[in-house]
């Protein structure tokens, strides 16, 4: 049985052990009922978008401290459901690598996913201090009144755009990327998806609109999505560039650099695991339970910000120091 979760999962670098214990056993079980009755990876991927959303009415609700036992309930039950809508989330690769029904909308849906529970769970955390901030105001020491009620809520908005908009999405796109980058110097072309920009403006551009009006808009919103990961790392876009004159394509790149590199990008799989997803949840699963969610929200732009720029920094460090070893004609 490990043998074959094994060949339905990316590789052994990428790897986090919580997810090799816990969400990869779950998910290969859901990929095979899923794979018995022919559901295809895409409509996993749906019902994992549609389950992690319904999480957030359930994250409304206060926790013990505001709402007693029903408040607790339903935090519990706001937990279990977004854990198996992560377990959906392993579970569509999982059946797109078991059933070899990969396809370019099947990467993009992957990648929205998290994003469509995480912004419904943003504005469920919104109206929850809405309705239960009285201890807060206490501390802050000001009146608990609809004025500063409002105005705080004003506060909090923008810290939550700001959290939500500009640092998980960019820990997320860029830890998402630094694993392909990883799949791609360990086992090629045809054992990551690593994109580029262009290749996606190109399929885009040459996409009709006819018959395909959903992939079009979804491509276009991956096209931003792949030139973001490019703004972020200008040496790992010239280490590529210099590859590519030396040796006249990343097909040709030897082995023994391939190794090095892997080398180097395997320590940065453990922050690129940790900016994802199960960190992320079991931050949000505590600070809900205890009944302060807004703890969430300092955890995202204070501790994973810092991991993000830490890991941006040496990814980038190694990549320059590797392309500068590179002898060009």
């Amino acid at each position: 049985m490990q043998e074959k979760i094994k060949s339905t999962l990316k590789s052994n670098d990428t790897e986090e052990w919580l997810d090799t214990v816990w969400t990869r056993p779950i998910g290969y079980q859901w990929a095979r009922l899923f794979n018995h009755f022919d559901i295809h990876p895409n409509t996993v991927t749906i019902m994992s978008m549609i389950i992690g959303a319904a999480s957030a009415f359930f994250f409304v609700h206060g926790s013990w401290r505001t709402e007693g036992t029903e408040g607790l309930i339903y935090n519990i039950i706001a937990v279990l459901l977004l854990a198996w809508a992560n377990f959906y989330d392993s579970a569509d690769g999982q059946l797109a690598r078991m059933s070899g029904k990969k396809t370019q909308l099947g990467r993009i849906l992957d990648g929205a996913a998290g994003d469509v529970w995480f912004i419904c769970i943003y504005l469920a955390l919104l109206f929850r201090f809405y309705l239960h901030h009285g201890l807060e105001f206490q501390w802050m020491g000001i009146e608990d009144n609809q004025r500063n009620t409002i105005i705080v809520i004003a506060i909090l908005f923008i810290a939550e755009c700001f959290s939500g908009l500009y640092c998980h999405a960019h820990q997320c796109s860029l830890s998402d990327y630094y694993r392909q980058i990883h799949l791609f110097f360990l086992k090629g072309k045809e054992g990551s998806e690593l994109d580029n920009s262009l290749q996606q403006q190109h399929l885009y551009n040459t996409t009709p609109w006819k018959g395909n009006i959903i992939q079009k808009l979804f491509l276009k919103t991956y096209i931003s999505y792949t030139r973001n990961q490019e703004r972020q790392t200008p040496k790992f876009q010239q280490l590529i560039k210099t590859l590519k004159e030396k040796y006249g394509g990343v097909e040709n790149i030897p082995q023994a650099f391939k190794d090095e590199f892997r080398a180097l990008s395997l320590p940065m799989m453990k922050w690129a695991n940790i900016l994802t997803f199960n960190t992320r949840a079991i931050a949000l699963y505590v600070a809900c339970l205890i009944d302060f969610p807004w703890l969430y929200i300092v955890f995202e732009i204070v501790v994973m910000t810092a991991l993000y720029f830490y890991m941006r920094h040496t990814h980038e460090e190694f990549c320059k120091k590797l392309n500068s070893k590179i002898q060009l004609p």
